[in-house]
């Protein structure tokens, strides 16, 4: 799996490429984890994500409850697809999404 990684100073911001899902959300998982560090702000930029399964939606709210105590988190960029899973599971109605 790809992630695009960037941090601009207390911001960080992820950008997932293609999947995130059973075989890839616990990279993405290390990922977050490893880079909280200092990090206010947390981006997840989905422009390039073509599919995210339970698996990635549990990193997500896990990011999301870790960055509650640290500032906030927010999804930008999510395409239809996307939103239609973010929508089904309630989680357009959790998550700071900013299209």
């Amino acid at each position: 799996m790809e992630i695009n990684k960037t941090v601009e100073g207390d911001t960080l911001i992820l950008a997932p490429v293609d999947k995130i899902d059973t075989t890839t959300a616990p990279e993405l998982e290390k990922t977050v984890n490893s880079s909280l560090n200092g990090i206010n702000t947390l981006i997840f930029d989905m422009k390039d994500l073509n599919y995210i399964s339970s698996s990635g939606l549990r990193v997500l709210l896990a990011s999301h409850k870790a960055m509650i105590r640290k500032g906030g988190m927010i999804i930008k960029n999510a395409g239809p697809r996307i939103m239609e899973v973010f929508e089904i599971t309630g989680f357009d109605c959790i998550l700071n999404i900013e299209n």
